[in-house]
């Protein structure tokens, strides 16, 4: 359902300065990608800026369609700081880009009003967003916001169903990220360095996530890569810095048996998007690289925290991991019953199947495909 505030605000189509806000994680961004996308190309000249937390802008130089990025750690979102200067700042700053229309991204747990306010401070005529309660004046166009368990549908199709209420549909509703050569090369070189050799085809493990909710237990994937062996050939573990001494830890413990080495802490974003597009599959939490890999192509065994139903891999040849549990979907970042059985009832050995049922059905699409 769709109420229109002002009937005149259907004018917000056929503007051509159009701010995108996603002030959440990466994988966020990621997600809009298509929508935004969709805007681009519907048919107007139009020039897009981003608005995005640190993390997210960090995709910047992988979106070409996006313009200009601006960063803001909104206080109404998850993160470490508290600047009232930065909130007058950013206000200030979109109140000089002169923005036609604003387009507020949420998750359905969160409100647009907060980033909605902030574009009428910054004198932004027209927004759109999704709304669970009435925003009266503060959206001038409103697209009420059902469960998005009683829909089924996608984050990314959900901000796809967005703007399509402003006539722009996308092409292709494949999430974006855009890799580089410079990066790929960068890559190599760091492999070389440690002599690393890719040795025929190799898998990325990624065990950890910014929310505890949203972690496979370091044991589980310990027994799931000894079970694993050699049979998916090299394992490359992935991760931030301040993720190290986890990947150090399942290092260890894997043993000899595991053709298995730690690139944690050690890859740019670009390298480790080329990483993830030249792997034959990604182990993963919940989390950003599972949306980096959808949008190369690479597929996916998703260990899949119940904590919302709408992130799945979007698009891509995937798995999806996990033990039904009564309390799902409590969009909570530390577990409330304090079990975890979302994700510690899923054993290891269905991971390890998981993995090598995914990547023979993939190569043995791969290998129809040349025969075609």
């Amino acid at each position: 359902m769709t109420e229109s505030i002002n009937e005149s605000d259907s004018r917000l189509g056929a503007r051509q300065k159009i701010l995108c806000i996603r002030l959440d994680n990466m994988g966020d961004v990621l997600m809009s990608t298509p929508a935004m996308m969709a805007l681009k190309t519907a048919g107007i000249a139009r020039r897009l800026t981003l608005l995005a937390s640190p993390s997210g802008a960090v995709l910047a130089p992988f979106l070409p369609f996006i313009e200009k990025t601006l960063t803001y750690d909104a206080p109404w979102v998850k993160n470490d700081t508290n600047d009232p200067d930065a909130d007058k700042d950013i206000i200030n700053t979109l109140r000089e880009e002169k923005f036609d229309a604003a387009v507020i991204f949420t998750v359905y747990s969160q409100s647009p009003l907060p980033a909605a306010l902030m574009c009428r401070m910054a004198g932004i005529p027209l927004t759109l967003a999704h709304c669970r309660e009435n925003p009266y004046l503060l959206l001038s166009q409103w697209v009420a916001d059902p469960e998005p368990e009683l829909l089924g549908r996608h984050e990314t199709q959900r901000q796809l169903d967005l703007v399509e209420h402003i006539n722009a549909v996308s092409p292709d509703p494949r999430l974006i990220f855009v890799t580089r050569n410079i990066d790929r090369i960068r890559l190599h070189e760091k492999l070389d360095a440690r002599k690393i050799r890719k040795n025929g085809n190799w898998i990325i493990a990624h065990c950890g996530a910014t929310a505890p909710s949203r972690r496979y237990p370091v044991a589980h994937y310990v027994k799931a890569l000894q079970q694993l062996g050699a049979q998916a050939g090299q394992v490359f573990l992935t991760g931030s810095d301040a993720e190290r001494a986890l990947t150090q830890q399942v290092m260890k413990e894997c043993g000899t048996k595991v053709p298995i080495f730690d690139l944690a802490g050690t890859l740019s974003l670009g390298e480790f998007a080329c990483l993830i597009e030249d792997a034959s599959l990604l182990l993963s939490n919940n989390t950003g690289p599972v949306h980096i890999a959808a949008a190369l192509g690479t597929p996916v065994v998703d260990l899949y925290a119940l904590t919302n139903p709408q992130h799945t891999p979007w698009m891509v040849p995937h798995r999806v991991l996990f033990h039904d549990v009564p309390c799902k979907y409590c969009y909570r970042s530390v577990c409330p019953q304090r079990h975890h059985n979302c994700l510690r009832l899923v054993p290891p050995e269905r991971v390890c199947e998981a993995v090598t049922d995914l990547l023979a059905e993939t190569r043995q699409g791969f290998s129809a495909q040349a025969v075609v």
